[in-house]
């Protein structure tokens, strides 16, 4: 098992079903010794609420790129300096393109502009979805030069293949 200790991880959160998983994933990572610090789509907040991932991250977990509070010390660049990697997990079909358009319309997608470290992809989706041309042209490395694509068949620690063409977190 691989340490993480002393790493600094922001875990980006979007809005598909597999977001019901990234409590055990901050533990997991918080297990090997990380500082997981969590940032969460609206549409994410349908799946698993900021209240769960606050209580296994032990922080207060950031949702809202218009937040006056965080915002007054530009939380969204400072997020993004912080973070020694920065995790999308789930990345959805949605993510994935505005990240890989540059497009900074929620605390997700700009932490990912912000940050100088690099930025693992973790797609979540239905194969067709997986596979579509848009989809393969924008995920992984395409996303942009530090990114990493964590795709179907590819195993990585913490994932499997369910069916093909879509990764999840092991149990």
């Amino acid at each position: 098992m691989m340490s993480l200790a002393g790493k600094k991880i922001v875990l980006g959160v979007s809005g598909g079903i597999a977001a019901y998983k990234t409590p055990e994933l901050v533990r997991r990572l918080r297990d090997r010794g990380a500082d997981v610090r969590v940032a969460m789509t609206e549409a994410a907040k349908a799946f698993i609420t900021p209240l769960s991932l606050q209580a296994v991250s032990g922080y207060p977990v950031s949702d809202s790129l218009l937040d006056p509070a965080a915002e007054a010390a530009m939380g969204h660049i400072e997020l993004g300096k912080w973070a020694d990697l920065v995790i999308l997990a789930p990345a959805t079909a949605d993510l994935i393109a505005r990240v890989a358009a540059g497009m900074a319309n929620d605390l997700v997608s700009t932490i990912c502009l912000a940050t100088p470290s690099p930025v693992a992809v973790v797609p979540a989706m239905n194969q067709q979805m997986y596979r579509a041309a848009a989809t393969q042209h924008k995920s992984g490395r395409h996303c942009r030069p530090r990114s990493a694509g964590l795709g179907p068949g590819q195993r990585q620690p913490g994932l499997r293949r369910c069916w093909p063409g879509a990764g999840c977190w092991t149990r």
